[in-house]
C-alpha cells in the first residue's frame, strides 16, 4: 500500500480528475496549499526580512494499493505535465496501515 501525494498547479486540476477516472482511480482528497519549489518564488531581502513569494497549489493525496501505484503515477504524469517549472511534484510514500473508520477493517481491504 502506498500514498500517493501530487502537487499541482490548479489550473491542472480537472484534467488530472479525468486522467485518474480513466485510470479507475476514484478515492482521493484535494487540499489547497502554499509552497514554493523549483521556481523558488520572489525572493527579495528588505532592511532586515528575507520575503519569499508563495504560490497557490493544490495538493491530491491518493491512498492505493500496489497493482494501482502505477497506473495512478502514469495517470497524472500525463495530466499535469509539460516542461514548465513550477508544475509540481508526485510524492510517493509507504502505508504501514490503513483503517476504515466505519468498519473497522485495515489493510488493502479499507482502501
Amino acid at each position: 500500500m502506498k500514498l500517493v501525494q501530487v502537487i499541482i498547479a490548479p489550473e491542472k486540476l480537472d484534467a488530472v480528475k479525468d486522467a485518474l477516472a480513466q485510470a479507475e482511480v476514484f478515492r482521493f482528497t484535494i487540499s489547497e496549499v502554499l509552497g514554493t519549489g523549483h521556481q523558488r518564488g520572489k525572493a527579495e531581502v528588505g532592511d532586515s526580512a528575507l520575503e519569499i513569494e508563495m504560490f497557490r497549489k493544490l495538493k491530491l493525496e491518493i491512498a492505493v494499493n500496489d497493482d494501482f501505484l502505477q497506473p495512478t503515477i502514469d495517470a497524472v504524469m500525463k495530466a499535469a505535465g509539460t516542461d514548465s517549472v513550477g508544475v509540481g511534484k508526485v510524492l510517493v510514500l509507504k502505508l504501514d496501515d490503513v483503517i476504515r473508520i466505519r468498519t473497522g477493517e485495515h489493510g488493502s481491504d479499507a482502501i
